[in-house]
């Protein structure tokens, strides 16, 4: 007789996303301001709006109350900007590791310092997006680093991202082209434009697959759109792409695919800046001025994406210092508020 040789413990049977959003719901006011919210954002990628988006916040979310404190503090500057930028708040709650190994986010361990408990973490992530939305009504971001798991924020995210590792994985593609919200392809860290072009191409189309044990059929994303993040070559060294050659580039090659909204936002962080947190200043100063001297990258370039939380830089896990990051380093809070200001009198 067969004997299955399976390799993996099953540890318990998590709830599903309708079971988690019954147990902690959103409330009708909630409900309509993501309604506004994705409304304004939208005609940003139609082009019925010439706001910019900036897509900012912390590498990672830690913990809650500095990403709170964060949020807080960008929503009183978004009151400031209204009429030119629109601001989305990061809230990354899975962080991708290259080998498996390491802090994994909010989702494995809510407590950076105790042992993964993926029930608790979903919890935690819920919360704290509810809880960022509630007190300053913004919506925010987050990474598709587990496309099943997308459905359990799906009523809450304002904008999503599919990572440079994932970008090629069909059901990251296929459940793109379904989740009703902006969504953001980046390149892959090798850094080939066709493959991204490509991820967008079978994001916006129709699609049917196997998701979550269902038959599912989407309708296609029209919002899904290109991520600039710089790429790493053969040797591991960084080769940006948010220059004006690297744009006009991104944009012909977006022309001849034909695809719906051109969009791009660049990342002014990864392998843009070689991950100098303080380079990305300098990264999105010279996007704008490319933007002033082209019209089809003003056209195509629609926001940035920048890793920014309280402090300068990045800790080790333990250290405490409040509102620091733990993954790749930030920019701190003081030149973040400069910067966002700066880009405002740009666009």
């Amino acid at each position: 007789m067969y004997k299955e040789q399976m390799q993996m413990e099953f540890i318990r049977k998590l709830p599903v996303p309708q079971e988690i959003k019954k147990e902690f719901p959103i409330s009708n006011k909630v409900a309509e301001h993501k309604e506004v919210r994705d409304e304004a954002i939208k005609k940003v990628f139609t082009g019925e709006s010439d706001k910019f988006l900036l897509i900012i916040g912390p590498c990672s979310a830690d913990s809650e109350e500095p990403v709170m404190e964060y949020i807080h503090r960008l929503a009183r500057v978004q009151e400031n900007v209204a009429d030119r930028l629109i601001l989305i708040p990061r809230i990354y709650t899975n962080k991708p590791r290259t080998t498996g190994k390491g802090y994994k986010g909010m989702l494995h361990q809510p407590d950076p310092e105790k042992q993964s408990d993926l029930l608790e973490g979903l919890i935690s992530i819920r919360k704290l997006h509810t809880r960022a939305i509630e007190e300053t009504g913004l919506t925010c971001a987050d990474e598709m680093l587990y496309p099943e798991n997308h459905r359990y924020l799906s009523d809450l995210l304002g904008y999503v991202a599919v990572g440079a590792r994932s970008v090629e994985d069909q059901i990251h593609r296929l459940t793109a082209s379904g989740v009703g919200i902006p969504c953001g392809m980046k390149n892959p860290t090798g850094g080939d434009l066709t493959i991204m072009l490509n991820s967008i191409e079978a994001a916006q189309s129709p699609q049917m697959f196997l998701y979550r044990g269902w038959e599912v059929r989407t309708q296609g994303n029209p919002m899904a759109h290109a991520i600039l993040r710089g790429a790493v070559n053969e040797h591991g060294n960084t080769i940006p792409n948010y220059h004006f050659e690297n744009l006009i580039r991104l944009y012909n090659s977006y022309a001849a695919k034909g695809l719906d909204n051109m969009a791009c936002i660049v990342d002014t962080n990864h392998s843009n800046s070689g991950k100098e947190y303080e380079e990305q200043i300098r990264i999105a100063n010279e996007v704008l001025h490319s933007r002033r001297h082209s019209a089809d990258i003003k056209k195509m370039v629609k926001g940035f994406m920048i890793e920014s939380y309280l402090e300068d830089g990045c800790q080790k896990i333990g250290e405490g210092i409040f509102g620091k990051s733990i993954t790749d380093p930030c920019l701190g809070w003081e030149k973040s508020e400069q910067l966002i200001y700066s880009i405002a009198e740009q666009v």
